[in-house]
């Protein structure tokens, strides 16, 4: 659910908001207990993925105007970034396990972000619009 609640973060950010969260959850999920995986792996993925949310930060707007389909790409943009978590981990010879292995983690964390968003989507866009500055909300 971290990566889903990261995932609703970039995308109603600002182009170096995106970077800054993507970079900042990143480096919390490396210093996690239950990382054994090298030390900047998911920083340097969810710094990618901030990336691409801040290079298209215009078609990820009309994401947001409507619930299902922001919902369904906050649930894809996070199966992305263990996608891309797993790839960066082969590239730097990390031992993965089988294909389908890796695969059916991704698809049940994906429904599992489909089902579980619903729930706490409101509070954060709700969280997110009380802690903005003035000058953000203009």
């Amino acid at each position: 659910m971290y990566l889903a609640t990261l995932m609703v973060l970039l995308s109603l950010e600002d182009r170096n908001g995106a970077l800054v969260f993507g970079f900042i959850g990143g480096l919390i999920m490396d210093l996690s207990a239950a990382a054994d995986t090298p030390f900047g792996q998911w920083a340097l993925v969810l710094t990618a993925i901030g990336y691409l949310f801040s290079v298209n930060k215009e078609s990820i707007g009309d994401f947001t105007l409507l619930p299902i389909t922001f919902l369904l790409f906050i649930s894809l943009a996070s199966a992305l970034s263990l996608f891309l978590f797993l790839a960066i981990g082969a590239m730097l010879g990390q031992e993965n396990g089988t294909v389908t292995h890796a695969f059916s983690i991704i698809f049940a964390n994906t429904l599992w972000s489909i089902l579980l968003t619903p729930l706490f989507l409101p509070a954060i866009i709700k969280t997110r619009a009380a802690l903005l500055s003035n000058r953000e909300r203009a």
